[in-house]
């Protein structure tokens, strides 16, 4: 039985809704603790590191409208980011293109989510993962953990954590743009759009993109 098998499918249906305290309070009672909200961005780019968010959350009021990073336009992530940062507890990690190409992107991103869960100030007794993973390194420290699909737009650690990290990401590249501005890194974040594969295609991988990546792979293996 996982941990996510351990409360009732009756009573997570009950609690299942948009961004809502009491599915993290439900599992802060199971477990006996504080837990913490973790997801990550950036899993999907060609280009860039993916970045992780730990967050626990404390009794000061959740931004207005909190929910799924994806779903909140980029100055509304801004405030709810500056307001999470201040009122609650936060850890960031990020693994590098050099590890996600020596690891895998899935390995990379657990191994990252691991490491901002290890930096709270506040440890956890538990963690809460959008998506199907839970880090194994979380559970070699004695963490409980359930990973909860769709859980950014649902619970609201999570979405407070993905809020966190897509900034944190965002930031990060527009950066990476000033050092390498031909491939206009500040507009698609290094995703996959006709735009970034044009330019990938005039002017080739720069070290920010994933070789382990098939587009970037076979670019690579058609120029060799």
């Amino acid at each position: 039985m996982t941990d996510r098998d351990s409360l009732s499918g009756d009573l997570f249906a009950d609690l299942a809704g948009p961004c809502d305290r009491r599915i993290e309070e439900a599992y802060a009672r199971q477990w006996g603790g504080p837990v913490a909200g973790v997801d990550e961005a950036g899993r999907g780019p060609w280009a860039g590191p993916v970045v992780t968010a730990a967050v626990i959350l404390t009794d000061a009021p959740l931004p207005a409208g909190l929910t799924d990073s994806k779903q909140v336009g980029p100055a509304a992530r801004e405030a709810m980011y500056e307001a999470i940062c201040r009122d609650h507890v936060v850890a960031l990690a990020s693994a590098s293109v050099a590890r996600i190409d020596a690891m895998n992107i899935r390995a990379a991103t657990l191994w990252a989510m691991a490491r901002a869960v290890a930096a709270l100030a506040v440890p956890p007794v538990g963690v809460l993962v959008d998506g199907r993973d839970v880090p194994p390194d979380c559970r070699a420290r004695g963490l409980r953990g359930a990973a909860l699909v769709k859980g950014d737009s649902r619970v609201a650690a999570i979405a407070a954590a993905s809020i966190v990290a897509k900034v944190t990401r965002d930031r990060m590249m527009e950066v990476a743009a000033r050092h390498h501005p031909e491939y206009g890194f500040e507009r698609h974040r290094g995703y996959g759009t006709a735009d970034h594969a044009a330019r990938l295609a005039q002017h080739g991988p720069c070290p920010l993109h994933r070789r382990s990546f098939r587009p970037i792979r076979e670019m690579l293996a058609g120029r060799g």
